[in-house]
């Protein structure tokens, strides 16, 4: 069993108050309705928690972007976008392979999304107008994909990363928001990281069980024309969400020259501190050596002779019940494992997913058929229990990336921290793709495949050597100090506006 760290005893003064407003709102029912009653009111008296402790426009944002544009949008422009390079612009699979490595290019730029949110407002705002050039970027992007008849496959190929660019644009736009609310209403840090997995794992479960339907019926092209409805409500969202305008009366070319100045010497400083550096350098080792053997075993599972030939409607419905094995993840977390220290849980849970690593090796060689359990009924189990494991391990991260990131250039450097993950993910997908050719697995040939995925599976036992990197800490602790940015601001010359003071309530930590 998980043991609580000694340092969560210097919040308890913070957190008891919290969790005296938390109790009042969760529980003002308990003694009125019955078992049943109370579980459907829960995520209901929890989310008007989080409006009344927040703003309400905010928790709506979080739910369009997380669980529309990202949940949504990314599961279903997956599948789509497949039999769309397959059956309307008949491309190669090894040319397919490449294209979809360059839908990361947005999110590696999320630094320089993060620079423009934090540092170039426009009309005096910081975030709204970004969620609406989100928007247009995702409605032109989809439709000219969707309506244009023959287009050259380098102008589809653009139009498809115009679609990622929407939901990443997005994506660091409201990471900012939730940053900032992290470190001022710390207790809620963990909230507003399930309300983001509930969302986007929700959106994942419609995306991925509509996209086989709309496919079929409308074709992979008039299917992508669906993928500009989310971002229409990203453009209404830049209109509605709540966000107090500047009252500068500064030149704005001197404020954003100086601004951009203040953000990357804000980054540079706040990296360079080792309880910012080392988590860092640990989630983005945990994702590379944790090799993607994706595209091995989706081959393998498809494969008629020496797989189990999986069909095209099975593999959807897996990714279906995935994405609900992966709420599953988020509620385990919310409820139980949210309070406990960042190393002890970042430590079981790798633990946990490098076990559950083995339940793929026991597939590829074909364990599970000498114990009598069907192929169908092993993949999907297989399936749950590695998605609820990647989530309980992927929360933890999230909530720690918040607590990282310094007042007055949260948003930009909660994007570099997302986009040092984005390239961990990368790396994975890269180093996995070298072992699999090594070991020389290919369309037709899985001998080694199950060397492929004990490999990956010791990568992620090895994983656990470098915990030390995480801090100790409560979920709920600050993490860096209080004047990282704000004692250089009388050097720097740089006003108050410019550069953020962390809130008070912060300060009596011991």
């Amino acid at each position: 069993m998980l043991s609580m760290d000694p340092s969560q005893e210097t919040n308890i003064i913070d957190q008891a108050t919290s969790d005296q407003k938390y109790d009042h709102h969760h529980h003002r029912h308990s003694n009125s309705t019955n078992p049943f009653a109370q579980m459907i009111q829960q995520p209901f008296q929890w989310l008007q928690m989080l409006s009344s402790e927040l703003n309400p426009t905010f928790v709506l944002g979080v739910v369009i972007v997380y669980g529309l544009s990202q949940g949504f949008s990314g599961s279903y422009f997956r599948v789509v976008a497949d039999f769309y390079w397959k059956d309307v612009q008949k491309v190669q699979p090894s040319v397919v392979q490449l294209y979809v490595g360059l839908y990361y290019i947005p999110w590696v730029m999320k630094p320089i999304w993060g620079i423009l949110t934090d540092v170039f407002p426009v009309q005096g705002y910081r975030r709204r107008p970004y969620f609406v050039l989100a928007g247009l970027t995702g409605i032109i992007s989809a439709l000219m994909v969707a309506l244009s008849d023959s287009l050259a496959a380098a102008v589809a190929l653009t139009c498809l990363i115009g679609v990622m660019a929407s939901v990443a644009i997005a994506d660091v736009t409201i990471d900012a928001c939730i940053a900032r609310n992290s470190i001022e209403i710390r207790w809620l840090a963990s909230d507003l990281q399930s309300l983001c997995g509930f969302c986007s794992s929700a959106g994942a479960l419609v995306g991925y069980s509509t996209s086989g339907f709309f496919v079929h019926h409308l074709g992979a092209q008039g299917a992508l024309g669906l993928l500009a409805i989310p971002p229409v409500f990203l453009t209404v969202l830049g209109f509605v969400i709540y966000e107090e305008g500047s009252t500068s009366l500064r030149s704005v070319k001197k404020k954003v020259v100086e601004e951009v100045g203040v953000a990357i010497r804000g980054m540079y400083r706040t990296i360079k501190c080792p309880q910012v550096w080392k988590p860092s350098l640990y989630m983005y080792l945990s994702l590379t050596l944790s090799i993607s053997t994706h595209e091995g075993q989706f081959y393998w599972y498809t494969d008629p002779t020496a797989g189990p030939a999986f069909s095209q409607e099975f593999v959807g419905m897996i990714y279906a019940v995935s994405a609900m094995a992966s709420i599953v993840g988020v509620l385990i977390y919310h409820k139980t494992l949210k309070d406990y220290p960042f190393r002890n849980l970042l430590f079981f849970a790798q633990l946990l997913y490098a076990i559950s690593g083995m339940l793929d090796l026991t597939f590829i060689l074909r364990w599970n058929l000498i114990l009598g359990i069907p192929d169908y009924f092993f993949v999907i189990m297989e399936e749950c229990v590695s998605r609820i494991v990647s989530r309980i391990r992927w929360m933890p991260m999230i909530v720690l990336s918040t607590r990282l990131c310094p007042l007055g250039i949260e948003g930009t450097f909660f994007a570099l921290l997302m986009c040092i993950d984005s390239l961990g993910s990368l790396s994975s997908k890269w180093g996995g793709g070298v072992v699999l050719h090594a070991l020389n697995v290919t369309r037709t040939d899985f001998t080694n495949l199950w060397l492929v995925i004990l490999i990956r599976n010791m990568l992620r036992f090895s994983t656990l050597a470098l915990i030390f990197l995480v801090p100790k800490a409560d979920q709920f602790d600050v993490l860096i100090p209080s004047d990282l940015l704000t004692k250089n601001s009388a050097v720097s010359g740089v006003d108050d506006e410019s550069l953020e003071l962390v809130p008070m309530k912060e300060k009596i930590e011991v």
